[in-house]
């Protein structure tokens, strides 16, 4: 049976920044569904499974007539043959009124002489039902962002770590200047340039004459060796630091011969250790 996420918790305490960081891993996200249609969106994420395997709705007390309403629509969503785990986010009092008092936003339950902490509180006594309920609790008092992914990333991403790390490998030639995207980069002018020799030049990295003529260096073998080395370190670390997203450029002087055969060789690498990876030629059209 399919589970999707509700991420419910007190106004706040950070539901929204919750679903941010599911979505980076993939998560399907939809923030303040109305109930009366999580059963209907059910049926259609099971008809089309493949394409929504992972899925988290965030709801809170503005999309709720009474707590029985939210019950009454998981029974509705198990009859379709859909199950629910029940993500809860709070925070203390003192941190949710603090943050409204920053934002300057409104609390969706204050009324005519009803306080800002009074407020809260009565939320916490409506939502006490779906918290005792709740499989999961983050209280995000004093959670920096960093933390914060951390902890979701080892609840949610247990055996499939390396999806969690997206990776973008890219050519490109210093003479029409530096990615600025990149994370990390890599000069590899220092071996010997194949535009000068007249049965390469019209060629690019992705020829085969181009390709072993690069990569069949000893210069480069050992480079690549060491490179390879480098990453398989770093990578791991990137993702215990919640790292999403990296771009590895790779660059010779145009873009076109050096720079696109280790970078198609790297990405071939990096694929084979299990991480999501595309490789980009920013220059290999230009002269």
């Amino acid at each position: 049976m399919m589970d999707i996420i509700i991420i419910s918790g007190l106004s706040g305490a950070g539901k929204s920044r919750v679903a941010a960081v599911l979505e980076d891993l993939d998560f399907y996200c939809v923030d303040n569904m109305p109930v009366a249609m999580m059963p209907r969106f059910a049926e259609l994420c099971i008809a089309a499974q493949a394409s929504y395997e992972r899925v988290a709705l965030v709801t809170d007390v503005r999309a709720l007539k009474d707590v029985g309403e939210l019950f009454r629509t998981f029974e509705e969503m198990k009859d379709v043959g859909c199950g629910h785990k029940i993500l809860f986010v709070e925070a203390e009092t003192d941190t949710i009124v603090s943050r409204y008092k920053e934002t300057r936003r409104r609390h969706p339950l204050i009324t005519t002489g009803l306080s800002l902490e009074e407020a809260v509180k009565k939320e916490m006594e409506m939502l006490a039902p779906i918290r005792e309920q709740a499989y999961d609790i983050i209280d995000t008092t004093g959670l920096t962002l960093n933390k914060l992914q951390r902890r979701l990333f080892k609840q949610y991403m247990e055996g499939q770590d390396h999806k969690a790390l997206n990776i973008s490998i890219k050519s490109f030639g210093f003479k029409y200047g530096l990615p600025i995207e990149a994370d990390l980069l890599f000069d590899v002018r220092f071996l010997p340039n194949p535009f000068y020799m007249p049965e390469l030049k019209e060629k690019t990295g992705l020829d085969d004459a181009v390709r072993d003529y690069v990569l069949g260096l000893q210069a480069c073998k050992d480079f690549f060796v060491k490179l390879c080395d480098m990453l398989e370190f770093l990578l791991p670390h990137y993702l215990e630091e919640g790292k999403r997203y990296l771009v590895i450029c790779i660059g010779c002087t145009g873009g076109r011969h050096r720079s696109t055969a280790i970078a198609n060789a790297l990405s071939e690498h990096v694929s084979e250790l299990g991480y999501p990876v595309d490789c980009i030629h920013r220059d290999i059209g230009k002269n």
